[in-house]
């Protein structure tokens, strides 16, 4: 299952020859793309995301046919000048960046607190393969609940986080709805803009869609042949 925004989804479904048939499911509506991958639109931010993403797992699974494999994909932000506009870029680690508690020592993230985590690691060898096969960069992808627009915040997350590639607003909490239900996570971002000021002047989401497209077309046959590999990583 791939989950997106809109117009993500049909920039996804643009890689794909076959036409998607609709499935309704409650608050969400799959779209099923031949008999291998199912595309849903979540919507924005991390709750939404991970509500709409439990209610497919969930469906999948009470039908006995449970997903092997989650992917969230859509555009993203860049921090330059690792992750410049039009390029995609792969996560090995999906990181919750501004869930947790400011204090006057700065920021503590919600494992320090003592609740839950704020990292999900997708397979190694899946991360491998999806780059290889789509030329993406390798790093860290932020989920925040609030879009950076300003340098300072910028540079704060990325001296919390130096490892950083994007941001954007979905991926955490699909990664959290797929560890409860056991099944892999992969995130795929393409660049549609950097992180910092907002400059919409400088915002290329045309482009990221088209690179989006065409990343997505060349990790298919990964995702296809991935079912061999050990899922236990």
């Amino acid at each position: 299952m791939a989950t997106a925004v809109p117009a993500e989804r049909d920039a996804v479904a643009g890689a794909f020859a076959t036409r998607a048939d609709e499935v309704a499911l409650p608050g969400a509506t799959l779209h099923r793309v031949g008999d291998r991958f199912d595309l849903l639109a979540v919507g924005v931010g991390p709750a939404l995301a991970a509500a709409c993403t439990a209610t497919a797992l969930t469906a999948a699974a009470l039908r006995g046919t449970p997903y092997g494999l989650v992917v969230t994909t859509g555009i993203a932000g860049g921090f330059a000048p690792d992750a410049p506009l039009g390029s995609l870029v792969v996560a090995d680690t999906v990181t919750a960046a501004d869930l947790g508690a400011e204090t006057p020592d700065g920021f503590l993230p919600v494992t320090e607190l003592g609740f839950g985590t704020v990292h999900h690691r997708p397979p190694e060898s899946l991360v491998r393969e999806a780059a290889a096969a789509t030329g993406a960069l390798v790093g860290t992808v932020l989920t925040v609940s609030t879009v950076t627009g300003s340098a300072a915040r910028a540079a704060e997350l990325r001296a919390r986080h130096p490892r950083a590639l994007a941001e954007a607003m979905e991926g955490f909490g699909v990664a959290e709805a797929a560890a409860a239900h056991g099944t892999p996570v992969l995130e795929l971002r393409a660049v549609s803009n950097p992180v910092g000021p907002r400059d919409r002047a400088a915002w290329r989401i045309g482009d990221a869609l088209a690179a989006l497209t065409e990343g997505f077309g060349k990790l298919a046959p990964v995702l296809e042949s991935w079912t061999s590999h050990d899922r236990a990583e």
